[in-house]
């Protein structure tokens, strides 16, 4: 059974329009030459790979295996081309990180400062996701390490303890919930709040938190960082939920109050996770290394 890159492609794109027509424009392609690779695709696996309708097109329970391998395979190729790439530049090595948002703001700068000074001849790609994607990045192979928070599942993939930290809800020094010794999330929604961009992880999580309590976050402004959400907070724009860590830090130089939230899910455990350690080149090895020692090194 031969597979062709550009029938690889073609699949995906194909998948994510949920369009034939469409993916065989984002490859390309004319809608014949299209069909027919699909059709010969199909007759070489010997099942059909897509459900097509006047709608358009959906993947099979088989189309779905397939598009998840044809993932996997593409994104493998193109990380070995930006790594040969690298190597005729003199670079040794490639390493691509997804972290949520606390711990590639809060506690990975430091660290790969260090990292980096010590191993001069390797490029970090650096990206900030939510925690089921990174894990099914990791089980994907679409990256390397991963740093997750909270409860998700990790089957299949080595999980290494990492760190600890909490949400908490970050208000004027002076606002009236600010003497409380705790606060419900759910209280805090008839507030106006402070958020982080759009594409932030935790920003997505607390949109999720909110689908779950049929609520809505009344967002009065956006920020990029934590720092800015601390000092809107203490301009009385509003107030933020915010990882403990930050907030603490902020809170050292700005007139904030810190006030912990009931819900069981604001304490969140981060984990690092690979697919396997020992599977995983030296030089990334040497970074789990150092990201465990750094967190024990913090108690």
């Amino acid at each position: 059974m031969h597979f062709d890159l550009t029938d690889l492609r073609l699949m995906v794109r194909v998948a994510e329009c949920n369009s034939l027509t469409r993916g065989a424009e984002a490859s390309f392609m004319s809608l014949p030459a299209a069909s027919t690779r699909i059709k010969n695709l199909e007759e070489s696996v010997g099942a059909r790979l897509f459900n097509r309708s006047s709608q358009g097109v959906t993947l099979t329970a088989p189309g779905q295996a397939f598009v998840l391998h044809a993932r996997t395979v593409l994104g493998q190729i193109e990380s070995l081309k930006g790594e040969m790439q690298e190597y005729a530049k003199g670079i040794k090595g490639h390493l691509r990180i997804f972290a949520n948002t606390t711990a590639l703001s809060e506690f990975l700068p430091p660290v790969l400062r260090s990292y980096l000074l010590s191993h001069p001849d390797v490029n970090i790609d650096l990206r900030e996701r939510l925690s089921h994607d990174i894990v099914r990045a990791v089980t994907e192979s679409q990256t390397d390490i991963g740093i997750v928070a909270g409860t998700v599942r990790t089957e299949g993939l080595q999980v290494i303890p990492y760190r600890a930290d909490r949400l908490v809800l970050v208000l004027p020094a002076r606002h009236a919930l600010a003497r409380r010794k705790a606060v419900d999330f759910a209280e805090t929604l008839e507030l106006d709040h402070v958020g982080l961009h759009e594409a932030s992880a935790i920003h997505a999580f607390l949109r999720q938190i909110c689908d779950g309590l049929h609520r809505h976050l009344r967002l009065r402004i956006q920020v990029g960082n934590f720092e800015t959400a601390c000092r809107m907070i203490e301009a009385t724009v509003g107030v933020g939920i915010l990882p403990e860590s930050a907030a603490r830090r902020h809170a050292q130089a700005m007139a904030i109050a810190i006030v912990p939230l009931r819900d069981e899910w604001s304490l969140r455990n981060l984990s690092i996770c690979v697919r396997q350690l020992d599977a995983l080149p030296l030089f990334a090895r040497d970074l789990v290394e150092l990201l465990v020692a750094d967190a024990l090194s913090a108690g």
